[in-house]
């Protein structure tokens, strides 16, 4: 089994086509260990997510914290992709969604993708796309995203913003039902993965 053969036909062709327009992404499958279901893994409306890597004029790249992560929790900008949804129509949509800004697609970047343990069939998907700012005025326009802040960082950051990530701790939100070390593991990996095509690739 490859690890988009679980992808619809139609969205492994576009993934060629994306390829071949915008460079070869890299490819990797994560492990995420025992059979732990939480967001976005555990909603039924997506196959995966677009990861929205936007540079803006200053050269630098965009993260953004909500306002229920633990304190500091700042990442990359992930938005869903729908059943019956193309990649590049979710990569547009989430764009504007979460930014307000126009961007311009520059690079496919990365694929990860992740299985539990014991398991080779993946169960969630991130697509990760180079965009440069072109216009617009910084701000998410979907108020349901609870968007806190926005914080720009330099792409040697990203490891270190991996690691903060991975060494999240337990929460104790009540409404949390799920650790946020869990998903800390989970959303560390595409950071040093966007990190690795950034610096090595042409």
């Amino acid at each position: 089994m490859t690890l988009l053969s679980t992808l619809p036909n139609e969205i492994q062709d576009e993934i060629t086509r994306l390829s071949e327009r915008y460079g070869q992404p890299l490819i990797r499958s994560i492990d995420l260990g025992e059979n732990k279901y939480f967001d976005p893994l555990d909603k039924t409306d997506r196959y995966g997510e677009v990861c929205m890597v936007v540079r803006r004029r200053n050269g630098r790249l965009l993260t953004m914290i909500k306002t229920f992560y633990p304190q500091g929790a700042y990442r990359l900008l992930t938005g869903g992709i729908n059943h019956g949804e193309y990649v590049f129509d979710a990569l547009l949509r989430e764009t504007q969604e979460e930014t307000g800004l126009e961007v311009e697609v520059k690079q496919f970047l990365a694929i990860a993708s992740y299985h539990l343990e014991k398991s080779d069939t993946p169960v969630f998907y991130t697509f990760a796309f180079l965009l440069d700012e072109v216009s617009g005025t910084l701000g998410a326009i979907d108020e349901d995203e609870q968007v806190e802040a926005f914080r720009e960082i330099e792409i040697s950051e990203l490891p270190t913003l991996a690691q903060n990530l991975e060494a999240l701790g337990s929460s104790k939100e009540e409404f949390i039902y799920w650790r946020w070390s869990d998903w800390g593991q989970f959303r560390a990996p595409i950071h040093q993965l966007v990190w690795e095509a950034l610096t090595t690739q042409k």
